[in-house]
């Protein structure tokens, strides 16, 4: 196997998926960027990996936005981050709790900070959306810009999403939990830089592999021409190829859509 043409596309896969619109999370970043001194709400999705906790308090340090919320329930990766919280605070019962509280309970107990509202319903990509805006007008917001951070592998999806649900003209502020590099090491290949709460190589890649399919604007994708889950997205040649190559060489190993966590 070609290690170094196998990182660069695993690289390319992982930078459409997750991406970011600003470089930092600042009112600098934003007023250079979006002209927005503030956004109205900044949403962490539960999906992500612990880091996105870090994301989210850097971003309530620097009032980035006028209120903050924490969204998700239970799905496919739920169980990894109450292991993962409760490894970090052993003093935090996990167990049967929901992804938002699991990352509320850490964020008090590591940054002290607490989010304005947390959503503890939904299960999947598809209502973390339609439940967060919910959530946000029996609140009495109805923002006009939404900040929000979910894993990098599922950012761009999550994106998607929103254009699909939110109100016409909504800025949409993407900042993926994190910007992961891999690189060839040895016979193999590894993370360029250490990444709190990282997935184990193999299961980024299954993650990354799962997204292009969903993506794909086809009868077998998420998009308008198939389920109807989110809006269209348009993906680059060069992202096309570099999921074709990853998929002759590990063929089968894209995540299936799990129905246990399906939308009824």
């Amino acid at each position: 196997m070609d290690w170094k043409e196998t990182a660069a596309c695993i690289n390319r896969l992982g930078a459409f998926c997750g991406p970011r619109d600003v470089e930092r999370i600042t009112r600098e970043e934003l007023r250079k960027r979006f002209s927005l001194e503030q956004a109205d709400v900044m949403v962490l999705f539960g999906g992500s990996i612990l880091c996105g906790a870090q994301v989210l308090a850097q971003a309530m340090r620097e009032q980035a936005a006028k209120a903050f919320l924490i969204v998700g329930g239970e799905g496919h990766t739920t169980e990894s981050l109450r292991r993962r919280v409760h490894e970090e605070c052993p003093e935090v019962p996990t167990e049967g709790l929901s992804e938002a509280e699991c990352f509320a309970a850490y964020l008090w107990r590591r940054y002290g900070l607490r989010a304005d509202y947390l959503e503890t319903r939904s299960t999947n990509c598809g209502n973390n959306v339609s439940y967060c805006l919910e959530l946000l007008r029996e609140k009495g917001i109805r923002p006009k810009s939404i900040l929000f951070t979910q894993d990098a592998s599922m950012q761009r999806r999550m994106e998607a999403g929103f254009r699909k649900q939110c109100e016409p003209g909504t800025v949409l502020i993407n900042f993926a939990a994190y910007a992961a590099q891999v690189e060839p090491a040895g016979e193999g290949l590894a993370f360029r830089e250490g990444i709190p709460g990282m997935w184990p190589l193999e299961r980024y890649l299954t993650l990354l592999m799962g997204e292009i399919p969903r993506l794909t604007d086809d009868e077998n994708g998420y998009g308008p021409r198939g389920k109807g889950f989110i809006a269209h997205v348009e993906i680059p040649a060069q992202v096309r190829a570099a999921y074709e190559y990853l998929n002759r060489e590990y063929g089968g190993i894209a995540r299936p859509a799990n129905e246990a966590y399906a939308s009824r």
